[in-house]
């Protein structure tokens, strides 16, 4: 195993520890929210920390291979994804510490009533699941996995745009869940973002192993 081989698995090993602290955050958000569980969504908060160091020690290891083994071909290719990855999923941990937040600030728990019409669990659910998938594919190296993620990142897209509807309706019939309605809004939004930044990942974690852009439409072969 040469030097930047030992190098290119470390920054691998420290990406995947990273996908797995993000999706226990947003693991614990949901719960969170879901029991209103204050005092989880204060650990959420707390570990935000967590994940913004580890954030910048894997920029800053991407930053040193540049420097020191001007790598190339496919191991170029997994150094630039790992930058932009390792971008979407510190996004991702600031989605469920905001997220966290509104449980922290709210006085009571959300009614069981604009959970379900505005189907924010089966929304919550699917974002974990997608990142889980994106995490999966990024360790084993297997891109079937991550272009599932672009189906089920519609129904996120179908939750949300449906969302403003419900809650109106709702709203009208009950007009005491207008500001918890205003904070599930809020989070079906950033759930919304989720799945755009996981399908980000997903697009990197192609460009890495095949070789393919897919951003904007493209499908572009970068030879190597």
């Amino acid at each position: 195993m040469t030097h930047l081989d030992v190098e290119l698995k470390r920054l691998k090993d420290e990406s995947v520890e990273l996908f797995e602290l993000v999706i226990s955050q947003l693991r614990k958000g949901r719960i969170a929210l879901l029991d209103f569980d204050k005092d989880l969504a204060r650990e959420v908060n707390f570990n935000e920390k967590r994940v913004n160091a580890l954030e910048l020690k894997i920029d800053k290891d991407c930053e040193n291979i540049f420097a020191l083994f001007n790598p190339v071909a496919i191991d170029l290719r997994f150094v630039l994804a790992v930058l932009k990855i390792n971008s979407n999923l510190e996004r991702i941990g600031d989605i469920a510490d905001g997220i966290a937040r509104y449980v922290i600030e709210a006085d009571a728990p959300f009614h069981g009533d604009l959970l379900k019409v505005t189907r924010l669990d089966e929304m919550y659910t699917l974002a974990i699941e997608m990142l889980e998938d994106v995490r999966k594919c990024f360790n084993e190296e297997d891109t079937r996995l991550a272009r599932g993620v672009f189906k089920k990142d519609d129904v996120l897209d179908d939750i949300n745009g449906s969302a403003n509807r419900v809650v109106e309706a709702l709203i009208r019939k009950e007009a005491e869940h207008i500001a918890p309605a205003l904070h599930i809004i809020s989070t079906i939004r950033k759930l919304e973002r989720t799945g755009d930044q996981v399908k980000n990942i997903a697009e990197e974690i192609i460009f890495y192993l095949e070789a393919k852009v897919l951003k904007h439409g493209s499908g572009k072969v970068i030879e190597d």
